[in-house]
């Protein structure tokens, strides 16, 4: 596979060069027309980013399988550590996002990064990666906003203790599905609507997560002491089977990772956002920042709340031991209150996260499909990158993945792992493309004569709120490789 493209594919539209936006001049720089609609401002591509992340992704079902490994400290601690290391894979991303603001970035970048000898594979490696990886984070959103909707219906209708309904195998395979269908057609139909919802999200799950941080400890007739949220270990041994405590720390953070990914979503929409140059990497910075605030608020705010540790696992308890944070919420209310209502109303606006977290993570998925087909990547590569003529959106790209996300949730129907399996597909598959990204860039030396290395236009280090120049500078002799971001006016 190559990323280069044919001379009819890649010529730019004829405009003046004054009136062409920034993100698509300098696309066309990069040997691409402009094909997609670019319509996407600042604050929506950060609110795609934030809900690709979402605040609830990984804490809500990951949480009761990390506090089993090793206790809080591993869960609390384990979220500090993966954020700290995140801001640095976020600022080299930001950096390169903004020289290099295409569709399908990631691969992209590796391409050109990794220079005329390894370029081809790591391209062609990159671009399946993230390709996997976010297909399989369709599936984790579909399974766990179905996994919520169950319990959810469960308390409504009367807990496990008295009679309620909790959904069966089939059905809940049924519900996966529609909701990647549902997806599926909003991505294809309604992209104006999509960027709605997206900023309806930002502000959903910011509010609501900001209410449930303050609330959930109120409510709760008793908190944990801090003693026990910051320096409690407890080795989940007898239920897990893993008795090396090292090994239980580093399974706690699968949380943190699985929470931490996403945030490059602005990077793949550059093609529809406006000055993509500047925005998409202030997009990814702010959706870091957010959620690395949030996320450790929530987790703390579940960990004070907590009532009894061994009742949260007892399966004859009112969420049958599956569902931690559900047994948590009702606990609280249910203490305070005798009723489960507060937990369902909180269940609810934990749902939502979920559902336009699989809203934009189909989006992206879809142009990373998009543009690996435009070059030509991937099998029937004329029938995935076709756009809609009236949508102007990758309608086949769309499809594609969500029928691939489908799939991989039809195990749901004779297996209890699935949800496991897939995230660690994801993780995985997302941390190896990021590793492989930055790795590529040591290939960039200041001899090199790619002509794709990034020199930065100046207006666009003036506009930039930070100055983020990446590139071969003649007075400051900087490469890709050895510059950062530079904190100048």
């Amino acid at each position: 596979m190559t990323t280069t493209t044919t001379q009819e594919n890649s010529a730019p539209r004829m405009e003046p060069e004054d009136q062409l936006d920034s993100g698509e001049r300098r696309l066309n720089e990069l040997g691409y027309k402009q094909e997609l609609r670019r319509e996407l401002t600042l604050f929506k591509c950060m609110a795609i980013a934030f809900s690709t992340m979402t605040l609830f992704t990984g804490i809500v079902p990951l949480y009761g399988s990390s506090l089993m490994y090793a206790g809080p400290v591993g869960l609390v601690w384990g979220w500090v550590v993966v954020t700290f290391f995140t801001w640095f894979v976020g600022f080299a991303m930001s950096e390169i996002c903004s020289s290099i603001p295409t569709t399908g970035s990631l691969y992209f970048w590796a391409a050109h990064l990794a220079g005329p000898r390894w370029g081809p594979l790591a391209s062609w490696v990159c671009a399946w990666l993230e390709a996997i990886g976010l297909i399989a984070g369709i599936g984790t959103q579909a399974y766990a906003g179905t996994q919520t909707l169950q319990n959810i219906i469960l308390l409504f209708t009367g807990t496990n203790k008295n009679g309620g309904y909790f959904a069966p195998r089939g059905v809940f395979l049924a519900i996966y599905i529609v909701l990647c269908l549902i997806w599926a057609v909003l991505n294809t139909f309604a992209l104006n609507v999509i960027a709605i919802i997206d900023v309806v999200s930002i502000y959903w799950q910011v509010v609501g997560g900001t209410v449930i941080v303050i609330l959930l400890p109120l409510v709760a007739k008793t908190n944990q002491p801090a003693s026990y949220v910051f320096t409690h270990f407890e080795l989940g041994d007898a239920t897990t089977g893993i008795k090396s405590g090292a090994y239980a720390i580093l399974l706690s953070w699968l949380v943190s990772q699985y929470s931490m990914y996403g945030y490059d979503a602005a990077a793949n929409l550059t093609e529809e956002t406006k000055g993509a140059d500047i925005n998409g990497p202030i997009a990814i910075l702010s959706s870091i920042g957010l959620i690395s605030v949030f996320g450790w608020g929530f987790i703390l705010a579940l960990t004070f709340s907590i009532q009894s540790p061994t009742y949260l696992y007892d399966p004859s308890n009112e969420t049958m031991g599956s569902f931690v944070p559900a047994q948590i919420l009702y606990d609280a209310f249910h203490g305070r209150y005798h009723n489960a209502t507060g937990a369902i109303v909180l269940l609810c606006v934990i749902w939502g996260s979920f559902f336009f977290g699989g809203l934009s993570i189909t989006t992206s998925a879809a142009r990373v499909v998009y543009a690996l087909s435009r070059d030509g990547g991937t099998p029937f590569s004329k029938v995935w990158r076709k756009v809609h003529p009236k949508y102007k959106v990758p309608a086949n790209a769309v499809w594609i993945c969500a029928a691939f996300a489908i799939l991989l949730g039809l195990p749901i129907l004779k297996i209890s792992v699935v949800f496991t399996a897939i995230t660690s597909i994801c993780t995985i598959g997302w941390i190896s493309l990021e590793f492989l990204v930055l790795a590529c860039t040591q290939n960039f030396t200041e001899q090199s004569e790619d002509p794709l290395k990034c020199l930065y236009l100046k207006e666009t280090w003036e506009k930039a709120p930070v100055g983020c120049y990446c590139g071969n500078d003649h007075q400051t002799g900087k490469s890709i490789r050895s510059s950062g971001w530079s904190f100048t006016p």
